[in-house]
């Protein structure tokens, strides 16, 4: 699959935290194969693996979804809309986008409190290592559900691809929203020692430098892509023609004819 990189402050956001995600697989992977000799060579099986592989997937999973939109590679069927005109493609992008703005806002709405003490009590597992997966897997999806709106979004503008001015306005209307949401959220990590906050301090660390990341990224977006206008994508795109491949290599492939060429 040929990765299409950001263009824009949703993308950008994106996709820089995709490459901090996209090591999760291999870090379940290490700690699987460390208590798998940890049991059967040294007999001293951990507490903390099963759940810590638990708690990294379910952040993977959340996660990936996101990506996914940015790559678009989800998961469509074609079989009507291939037969349909373009204009008909872009009505359905529309329904499309509008059907999961309603599902998405439909979970902030009902998920958004639970979400909110879950995290400030910072609500743990239950087991012997206890992890803290409620307290942190909650907040995560709806956050995520939250970019996918506005990762669909940015997607359906540049695909058909709008004109300048609208393309722009959302940009500018998408990357300011992450950033006062970022900076509104900052000193609620930090609130007087009276208030009922359990989350402990290495944790606040943590998510205000994700935040401070989300706002460089935003502003990264703004200033790298506002005057840049994206090329059309295609679901069904050469990959070969992003690269300037030369004519013995072309010459060998059978669906490249001399008129392609």
């Amino acid at each position: 699959m040929i990765e299409h990189k950001p263009t824009g402050p949703i993308d950008q956001i994106t996709y820089a935290f995709s490459r901090i995600t996209i090591w999760g697989a291999a870090f379940i992977v290490a700690i699987m194969f460390y208590e798998v000799v940890m049991r059967y060579v040294f007999f001293q099986p951990t507490l903390w693996v099963n759940e810590m592989s638990l708690w990294a997937g379910g952040m993977i999973y959340a996660t990936a979804g996101l990506y996914a939109m940015q790559q678009r590679s989800h998961i469509r069927i074609y079989v009507i809309y291939d037969m349909a005109p373009q204009w008909l493609r872009q009505v359905f992008d529309v329904i499309s986008m509008l059907c999961t703005s309603i599902f998405v806002f439909a979970v902030l709405w009902g998920g958004f409190g639970e979400a909110v003490a879950k995290f400030k009590r910072w609500e743990a597992f239950g087991t012997a290592w206890d992890p803290p997966i409620p307290a942190t897997d909650k907040p995560l999806l709806l956050i995520t559900l939250f970019f996918l709106v506005l990762q669909g979004i940015s997607n359906l503008i540049r695909d058909w691809p709008s004109v300048a001015w609208v393309r722009k306005l959302f940009d500018v209307v998408a990357g300011v929203t992450v950033i006062v949401l970022a900076v509104w959220a900052l000193p609620m990590l930090f609130p007087p020692a009276e208030a009922e906050f359990a989350v402990p301090t290495q944790w606040r660390i943590c998510i205000a430098v994700l935040l401070l990341a989300a706002i460089f990224y935003a502003v990264k977006g703004l200033w790298k892509d506002f005057n840049v206008t994206p090329e059309p994508y295609s679901e069904n795109h050469d990959p070969s023609a992003e690269f300037d491949l030369p004519d013995s290599v072309m010459a060998q492939r059978p669906d490249q004819t001399n008129a392609q060429r």
